[in-house]
């Protein structure tokens, strides 16, 4: 029984990979109760652990309860104890489950849920999420159960015989370890140096790069501002300054008055055009 097993094959089974049992005949999961060890058929959930098998050994645990699918009275199937006196192996092929060394029939689903019964047929056949039968469940976990108990006799000696479970022998290994001991780190301590100093150079690079840049922008930016003031000065001087229109004749006419002029003297010019002298001897 299981609570009588070694330790180191205890924790193997424990560790088995867990499997929904699917009927394919009504599509629903085999699901255990906490509180009476009933079964029943509920829709296939993957994480609910009371729908979580596993084989151990011949019998099925049941993760959620801890306990092992047995068979009842005549025909009546409920979880139990692993290793109590209702604990049931069980033979699988071509995914049909019966009690192992027993004529009382297959695993079958009913309307109640599970029990025994001679007729097989898609009731009795149970498969995993995947499709699989779970007989190939229990074939790949009896694959690798020789295989843990080959490995607790390696674990099961001192700590300088794990060599073999490395597959090399002790002078190898110390030799290894005498290598990463010595080994000198200053070729990697100076590679990590010297490309700090890459990285601190190309940083200083792009910073004057970037300040430059700055400077010329606002230099660009001050010569515009002052070319826009400058225009927008000589515009309103132009703006304030009048405008004195001369026609050709009145050109003509002040020219002679020009010309009769002396130094010093001061002359008025009218509105209707005429010039005089402010001033006469």
């Amino acid at each position: 029984v299981l609570r009588e097993w070694p330790h180191s094959y205890a924790g193997f089974f424990a560790d088995t990979e867990a499997f929904l049992m699917k009927n394919a005949k009504v599509k629903l999961c085999l699901q255990a109760s906490l509180m009476n060890g009933d079964l029943l058929l509920e829709d296939c959930n993957p994480e609910s652990d009371f729908q979580d098998w596993s084989w151990q050994g011949d019998s099925l645990m049941n993760h959620g309860t801890q306990s092992c699918l047995s068979v009842v009275g005549a025909n009546r199937v409920q979880t139990s104890l692993c290793g109590s006196t209702g604990y049931t192996s069980w033979d699988c092929s071509n995914s049909l489950l019966s009690p192992l060394g027993s004529s009382q029939g297959y695993l079958v689903a009913n309307r109640k849920g599970v029990a025994l019964n001679s007729v097989g047929g898609l009731k009795a056949q149970w498969r995993d999420v995947a499709d699989r039968s779970v007989c190939e469940e229990k074939a790949e976990q009896d694959r690798y159960f020789p295989a843990a108990l080959a490995s607790t006799h390696v674990y099961d000696h001192t700590a300088g015989n794990m060599t073999l479970a490395l597959g090399i022998g002790q002078e190898e290994l110390e030799e290894l370890l005498w290598f990463f001991r010595r080994e000198d780190p200053s070729t990697w301590n100076y590679s990590v140096l010297a490309l700090s100093f890459v990285a601190l150079i190309l940083g200083l690079l792009l910073l004057a790069i970037n300040i430059v840049r700055n400077r010329k922008r606002k230099i660009h930016m001050y010569r515009e501002a002052v070319q826009t003031t400058q225009q927008a000065e000589l515009e309103a001087k132009q703006a304030l300054m009048p405008v004195q229109e001369y026609s050709p004749a009145e050109l003509q006419k002040q020219e002679p008055v020009l010309q009769d002029q002396r130094s010093g003297e001061v002359v008025v010019q009218w509105k209707d055009g005429t010039v005089t002298s402010l001033y006469t001897e």
